[in-house]
């Protein structure tokens, strides 16, 4: 039975000793500070290089030529793929021959013989005309019968609409010649253009950030080939959840953190905000580009940031924690104090009113 009382003694002193210890720690003491806050909105998203784009194929065959690799730099127009287009190569140079057949020029020849014919057709009329002429001045002097006159008329006649059908023959041989040289040239242009279309080539000066096949694959108009983007200029692409949208204007300095350089913080500012809500996320796109970009980066670095919204100096500050239903403090005295608030961040909010530097508050039970 003593050693029962003894044991239970202890049991007493461990349990004052800890609701001791519970009561200080509970009465834990602060006091407001003055100081500087800065309210902001967390957002995070990857890095994309400007101007940055995936390059496809217009068309479906195999990859016969690879002309760059991963890392290297072109210039806008430059080749980047090559795709096997034997059948295209020879439909070019179909279209090539048509044209030089079908070319104004090398039938020129047809348009001088038709144009020799309207000047034997011409020839041929004047000379009905002043036949049929002397005729019929013969034919007033009572010379001749009326059946030459007849004769020379229908000849001047007939001589007449060969010459008039001439001319439309040498009108609408120029129009057919001009018709086919113009759509062979047409059709060759096609043709050019289908070719150039085996040939994927760089929309920008950059760099090839990727290359998803190699020389022998089947290309298709579905799955892109590579990568490509800008060397030297980056934008942030940030998702900003539909709740904190409305807050955000074009020029709003924005602090970011990389994975790539932990314990630094780089400048930022919003330059776009995309007008349409991702569905699925609840989110927004919102672009932001560097003033002072760090010395390395690539696509696809992930970061973390803070749209700055407001920031206040001298201003006086409680912690988050010290609130009771966001708007009520408990004094050291064990009174209940309603302030109002302003800005705040993870941490500590603005006191607008209500409370001074010297008042004393504790911290209300979890």
């Amino acid at each position: 039975m003593g050693l029962l009382i003894i044991d239970m003694s202890r049991y007493l002193i461990v349990f004052l000793a800890l609701s001791l210890f519970a009561c200080k720690k509970k009465q834990e003491k602060i006091s407001p500070t003055v100081a500087s806050i800065t309210e902001s909105i967390y957002a995070s998203g990857l890095i994309k290089s400007k101007n940055q784009y995936q390059a496809f194929s217009t068309v479906n065959g195999i990859i016969e030529t690879v002309y760059v690799s991963e890392g290297d730099t072109v210039k806008k127009g430059d080749p980047l793929f090559a795709i096997s287009n034997e059948t295209q190569q020879l439909n070019k140079e179909n279209a090539a021959l048509s044209a030089r057949f079908s070319d104004f020029n090398n039938n020129q020849g047809k348009l001088n013989d038709a144009k020799l014919l309207i000047d034997q057709a011409r020839y041929k009329m004047r000379n009905d005309s002043l036949l049929f002429g002397r005729q019929a001045a013969l034919w007033k002097e009572q010379i001749g019968t009326k059946n030459e006159l007849d004769q020379r008329e229908l000849a001047y006649k007939s001589s007449r609409d060969q010459y008039s059908s001439a001319i439309l023959k040498y009108e609408d041989l120029k129009k057919q010649l001009d018709f086919s040289s113009d759509q062979s040239k047409k059709l060759l242009q096609i043709n050019s253009k289908l070719e150039n279309d085996f040939t994927i080539r760089s929309e920008i000066s950059g760099v090839v950030y990727s290359l998803s096949k190699v020389k022998g694959e089947i290309a298709g108009t579905q799955s892109p080939l590579a990568i490509i983007g800008d060397a030297a200029h980056f934008i942030l692409e940030m998702q900003v959840d539909e709740f904190d949208i409305i807050q955000i204007k074009k020029g709003l300095p924005v602090l970011v953190s990389l994975e790539s350089y932990k314990g630094q913080v780089f400048e930022a500012s919003v330059t776009k905000i995309n007008p349409i809500m991702n569905e699925r996320s609840k989110s927004f796109m919102v672009e932001a580009e560097f003033k002072q970009a760090p010395p390395q980066l690539y696509p696809n670095i992930s970061f973390e940031a803070s749209i700055v919204l407001r920031t206040k100096e001298n201003v006086l500050l409680i912690p988050r924690n010290y609130l009771v239903n966001d708007s009520t403090v408990l004094k050291a005295n064990g009174e209940k104090q309603i302030i109002k608030t302003g800005l705040k961040d993870y941490i500590s909010i603005e006191v607008l009113s209500g409370l001074s530097a010297k008042d004393e508050l504790v911290k209300p039970a979890q």
